[in-house]
């Protein structure tokens, strides 16, 4: 059950490890750090660089793993966690490969550093991963700093619907259950820009909207009556349709709090057990003010 944390050294932003530590504490796991630093060619390069170049690469992985052990025992103590470092050409699959030979439960990043503060920016690492990997992937927003309580109080599931979403509805709620979270269902519903035409006008956008939110409702307290009667509901659960006109606006619509995580399940066309996210996904995740997991 081990989670794999993807650690880039130097920068100012702990965000993978914090969100790292507060996954465990919550699933009640460890952590492996990773950082991955550049491999040399496999051919000999003239002049002996690629020595050079490995000696870098060594020391260089050796002051990653300092880093994230001081970052370990500054911040999370309580946590058991092993830090290594290892070579390889593309962060996303070392990462990969490191969680498939412990067999581990999760792989968790940080944002890329361009992304708003506050916001999730997969980065090219999250991107690879959210359409790879066949293990949940955790994606904490840029900067993001774990609160003093340092656990999940609440998880919030994407629902769309469909029989996949109704899966990962089920695998939230008993995760929720285990950790003594609160669970929340939401929908997000976006209306989009619109060209009016004589006689139609604005009203009928509206009667178009309410109709598909109250199929949304409809579906959501299917879902959940599916779910308590499996047994598997958490004793605390709400539901919401949260529409706008951009995804954004849908996103922000809701409350969110500091010890909360979102969750969605990759799309229907993706490829059987592996995370495939679909562009309204996508856009969720971008304009997520909380941490995201995303599960095959």
């Amino acid at each position: 059950m081990t989670l794999v944390v993807g650690f880039a050294p130097g920068k100012d932003d702990w965000s993978s490890v914090q969100l790292g530590a507060t996954l465990a504490r919550s699933l009640g796991t460890d952590l492996l750090i990773v950082s991955v630093v550049p491999t040399v060619w496999p051919t000999p390069v003239a002049g002996h660089t690629d020595r050079e170049f490995e000696e870098w690469a060594e020391q260089s992985g050796a002051a990653a793993v300092a880093e994230a052990n001081s970052i370990l025992a500054e911040d999370c103590p309580d946590v058991a966690a092993v830090a290594r470092w290892t070579p390889g050409r593309s962060v996303a699959s070392v990462l990969l490969e490191q969680a498939d030979e412990i067999a581990a439960s999760m792989i968790v990043i940080g944002s890329g550093s361009t992304g708003s503060y506050g916001r999730v920016h997969p980065g090219a690492t999250g991107d690879w991963l959210l359409h790879s990997s066949h293990i949940p992937v955790a994606v904490a927003t840029h900067g993001w700093v774990a609160s003093d309580h340092g656990r999940v109080r609440r998880v919030t599931c994407a629902f769309r619907g469909d029989e996949r979403s109704r899966s990962t509805l089920e695998r939230t709620a008993e995760i929720c259950s285990q950790i003594g979270a609160t669970l929340r269902l939401v929908t997000f519903a976006v209306r989009g820009r619109t060209v009016y035409t004589a006689g139609v006008g604005v009203h009928a956008e509206d009667m178009v909207l309410d109709r598909w939110v109250s199929q949304a409702a409809a579906a959501q307290d299917e879902a959940l009556k599916a779910l308590k009667d499996s047994g598997k509901s958490p004793s605390s659960i709400e539901s919401v349709v949260a529409h706008g006109r951009t995804w954004g606006a849908a996103v922000d619509r809701l409350d969110w709090d500091r010890d909360e995580v979102l969750v969605l399940g990759s799309s229907e066309a993706g490829v059987i057990e592996r995370i495939f996210l679909g562009s309204n996904a996508s856009k969720i995740v971008r304009h997520s003010p909380v941490p995201v997991v995303v599960v095959p």
